[in-house]
């Protein structure tokens, strides 16, 4: 199969995923789940089938296993919602913007969602306010994932009957080998809590990107693919991602994740969404600015923001400015596409230049 990447962080490419890639995809990600080997499961479809994790959960794994995947014409919290009531799936997969819009829907809160068994956190991990809602309101279990189009969408997951960390997308699938390498020369191996850029080598792993030998030398070195990931493992071998290298800000020699920020503003009673980027900054070099999507009717001003995360996180993380806009730009599968925002915020700095 030939899927082309999210473009999250640059222009689109095409993964070239081989049969075994895809079919290694779908008996690591059965393997995790022993017990349910004989059961009957009904998946609902959020994720499109030309994205990758549509095409391997939503799609290959219910074939492979005999299951049903309900399939969602348009991923919207009202339609999630009739579905739910009508299908009565077992699991339900989504992306933070999705869980959070059906958190805000007053029929999901009141509805008995006793027949899900577990939830998928996918593309993004789950704010923390999002999860605890979503476990206080239903007790089922968030499973974080994490992958890329490059390794057939899926890497690791939260173990499946084991200890669930927050905060964490679990530990390696199968057959799948992680490290954690230093940014600056990517070939030394960090320890434990160190963080660096994520590597994956396994089964499910690309062959390459389509007609891009440089893109793709980049990316595969002795087998390796070189994810563009920031993370650490803990001691217990659980990944954390930090962010993007791509995405990371200077500001005044110090580096800052945007989205732990995002995470931050997340939990702002009066937010909903929010996207933070670097900007120029003449004294700093680079600073935090926020993109912010307000809960409806809330109207927070830019100091309310700020002192809000001054009180937060440490002073060089805070935003410097806010700036309010009616929707972020979102992928297919509902992932926030900071490189858009980033895109529209240089346009408009040109524009007034």
């Amino acid at each position: 199969a030939l899927i082309y990447t999210g473009g999250t962080t640059g222009v689109s490419k095409g993964a070239m995923l081989t049969h075994a890639n895809i079919s290694s995809v779908v008996q690591q990600f059965s393997a995790w789940f022993p017990d349910l080997k004989d059961t009957y499961e009904n998946l609902l479809g959020i994720y499109p089938i030309f994205h990758s994790a549509g095409y391997s959960v939503g799609q290959n794994l219910p074939i492979w296993n005999g299951w049903c995947c309900t399939l969602v014409p348009k991923p919207e919290p009202g339609a999630i919602v009739e579905m739910l009531s009508k299908f009565k799936p077992t699991f339900l997969p989504g992306v933070p913007t999705i869980y959070t819009g059906l958190l805000r829907n007053e029929k999901f809160r009141k509805m008995n969602l006793s027949f899900v068994k577990g939830y998928f956190g996918g593309a993004a991990p789950l704010p923390e306010d999002t999860l605890s809602q979503l476990r206080q309101l239903h007790g089922a279990i968030i499973y974080d994932v994490y992958g890329a189009t490059e390794n057939t969408a899926f890497a690791t997951v939260t173990p499946w009957g084991g200890k669930v960390k927050f905060g964490t997308v679990g530990v390696p699938l199968p057959g799948t080998d992680i490290k954690i390498v230093d940014l600056d020369t990517g070939t030394r191996e960090l320890p434990p809590k160190e963080a660096g850029e994520i590597c994956i080598k396994g089964p499910q792993v690309m062959s390459g990107y389509y007609k891009k030998p440089e893109e793709t030398a980049q990316a595969l070195k002795d087998g390796w693919f070189y994810t563009g990931d920031i993370g650490f493992f803990d001691e217990d071998g659980y990944l954390t991602i930090s962010d993007r290298k791509k995405d990371m800000i200077c500001a005044s020699g110090f580096n800052i994740y945007p989205k732990e920020v995002d995470e931050i503003l997340f939990g702002h009673p009066k937010i909903l969404e929010a996207c933070c980027i670097g900007v120029p900054d003449e004294y700093r070099g680079e600073t935090v600015k926020a993109y912010v999507v307000v809960q409806p009717g809330e109207t927070p001003t830019e100091q309310e923001v700020i002192a809000y995360c001054k009180g937060k996180m440490t002073g060089y993380k805070v935003p410097t400015q806010v700036e309010f806009i009616d929707q972020l730009p979102k992928s297919a599968i509902g992932k926030i596409m900071r490189r858009e925002v980033r895109d529209m915020d240089k346009k408009k700095r040109e524009g007034r230049s």
